[in-house]
């Protein structure tokens, strides 16, 4: 546990970006020693920036559908965790969205992260971005056919394209990622927030 609220503390202290980001960095993650399912976006939006909880936007709601849990049990469950890629917030691009999330955030602080959550079962990959840093070579050419290939990571990934609204076109054309993924997903996470005595 100490180790753990050590190495957090220095990652909300980091400003490794400050200069760099176009606003005073901000980490936000929030993991705990219970946690076993962890969910690894991209970066934080504006609104997560504001808030400094992570999913405080129409992309959680969406996430929290997916995954089959209320507001309540996404932020009580100490058995869930969200670590993104990129603590902070990137900034938002000239034309629209964010920016990509600095690979020196991963670099810094992924590694350390991960071994401070021994408990970990499951960790989902939302988008792109860290899909090709958790997973490398072993992507598909892109996002969706990454996606497509969920099986081939499970048991201990499973890969999602971020819930954004700016998917919603995307969801509509590829129907099997509802019929088939989702399922999956919220099986595996009533199977972790089970109490252990009832798995038995």
């Amino acid at each position: 546990m100490g180790s753990l609220d050590a190495l957090l503390s220095d990652i909300r202290a980091c400003r490794a970006c400050a200069g760099v980001l176009p606003h005073t960095p901000r980490p936000v993650v929030r993991v705990f020693p219970e946690t076993r399912l962890l969910i690894c976006g991209q970066a934080p939006g504006r609104r997560v920036h504001e808030s400094g909880l992570p999913f405080t936007d129409p992309s959680g709601d969406r996430l929290r559908d997916w995954m089959g849990v209320d507001y309540e049990t996404f932020y009580a469950d100490r058995r869930i965790g969200v670590a993104a890629q990129a603590f902070c917030y990137p900034g938002t691009a000239p034309k629209g969205g964010d920016y990509p999330p600095p690979a020196r955030c991963a670099e810094l602080w992924r590694p350390p992260l991960m071994q401070a959550l021994p408990q970990m079962e499951l960790t989902l990959l939302v988008g792109g971005y860290a899909q090709a840093w958790a997973l490398g070579a072993r992507t598909q050419r892109n996002m969706t056919e990454t996606v497509r290939a969920w099986r081939d990571y499970a048991p201990d990934h499973l890969v999602l394209p971020h819930p954004s609204w700016r998917n919603t076109a995307w969801l509509r054309r590829n129907p099997w990622f509802e019929d088939e993924v989702i399922p999956y997903l919220r099986m595996r996470v009533a199977s972790i927030l089970t109490p252990m005595r009832m798995r038995a």
